[in-house]
């Protein structure tokens, strides 16, 4: 049941559907990347990303000095149903502005 309503809480955020919406569009993104795009703080980000991770939605992979986030793989029922529902969703996004050059920098 926690884990259930942690899930949902984290979906209760106009910002943490977008940022869903965006990682699944564009792949796994460097928060350095998710911080220009969206034109967010790094400390407000992380909280997003965190409360995500948290609720099973992202996985976070080191590289270097960059972290990157991309949608956990795989995912139960409910959350795959979440993110098609998410997909559907007219939502506007902003423009990818890459700033990480990737893996093996």
């Amino acid at each position: 049941m926690e884990d259930f309503l942690k899930s949902v809480g984290a979906l209760y955020d106009e910002t943490r559907v977008k940022l869903l919406k965006f990682i699944d569009l564009h792949g796994a993104l460097c928060v350095c990347d998710l911080e220009a795009s969206f034109g967010m703080t790094q400390s407000r980000l992380s909280r997003h990303l965190k409360i995500l991770k948290d609720a099973g939605f992202l996985v976070s992979n080191r590289c270097g000095r960059w972290t990157y986030y991309g949608i956990r793989s795989p995912m139960d029922r409910f959350r795959l149903e979440a993110i098609g529902e998410i997909r559907a969703l007219p939502t506007p996004l902003p423009a990818l502005k890459k700033i990480s050059g990737g893996c093996g920098e």
